[in-house]
């Protein structure tokens, strides 16, 4: 490695999480050499506390952890200010495509099988580090005061946003807490508490919330709406729609037309 290389890790700050910690001996003793900040954590919720008092500049984040999945985590990750724009990259042995596309898709800048070589872990820090710095070279910050987030709010963001990209398809209550790294009944609570409903009522207000804004910007038919926001029938839509605002959703579409 050479010397430019150790001055562009200089302080960088480098967050684990992984619950194999020893098999990363190596990689870890390379970081500090080239100057690097390391801070381990061996446990998902371990490593979110940590992000909010060490502020990484990148995460290397494993898959198959017991606690809670390496998905889950990204997720309730970039739901956090302080990680919000961090570049996570995945460092792991779950090597099938699925999970591969899975961790780019939810924010990963990368994704790096083990075992690996610790040059090209190092290299790829690199390049990613420095695309994070020109990503923000000319942002000014509000404040630089950084407030830490409650546990039940990242949950909460983070199902929001993912519960939105799937409406038309929504999983089971349990598979949509398992991607947040929570259980059912907790997400119910966290929902409740904080929204006052159930986390089906929000998915169904949404659903018509959607499917009102296509009624307005497109010519979309009314089945097509329905089956894009997730009912199960244009006539089970229409009756969810008139039931929350009155009048079906031909009505409403023909009352636009003519005013």
């Amino acid at each position: 490695m050479s010397d430019d290389s150790v001055r562009r890790l200089y302080n960088v700050k480098i967050l684990i999480v992984d619950d194999q910690l020893h098999e990363l001996d190596t990689l870890v003793h390379a970081l500090g050499a080239q100057g690097a900040r390391v801070s381990v954590a061996n446990e998902p919720r371990k490593g979110m506390q940590l992000a909010q008092v060490f502020l990484p500049d990148l995460i290397l984040l494993d898959v198959h952890m017991p606690t809670m999945d390496g998905f889950a985590t990204c997720r309730l990750l970039r739901e956090m200010q302080c990680c919000h724009d961090v570049p996570v990259i995945f460092l792991t042995s779950a090597s099938n495509v699925t999970d591969r596309v899975n961790g780019l898709t939810l924010g990963g800048v990368d994704y790096i099988l083990k075992p690996f070589a610790v040059e090209e872990v190092i290299a790829r820090i690199l390049v990613h580090v420095q695309l994070a710095k020109l990503a923000v070279e000319h942002y000014v910050p509000v404040s630089h005061k950084q407030v830490a987030d409650h546990p039940d709010q990242i949950v909460l963001q983070a199902a929001l946003r993912l519960l939105k990209s799937q409406l038309a398809q929504l999983p089971k209550l349990k598979e949509i807490a398992a991607k947040l790294g929570t259980h059912d009944k907790k997400l119910s609570a966290i929902f409740r508490d904080n929204l006052g409903m159930t986390v089906f009522a929000w998915v169904r207000e949404e659903r018509l919330r959607k499917a009102q804004d296509l009624l307005i910007r497109t010519y979309m038919s009314i089945e097509d709406i329905s089956a894009e926001v997730g009912f199960t029938s244009a006539a089970n839509f229409a009756t969810a729609y008139r039931e929350r605002f009155a009048m079906t959703p031909s009505a409403y579409r023909k009352a636009l037309t003519e005013s």
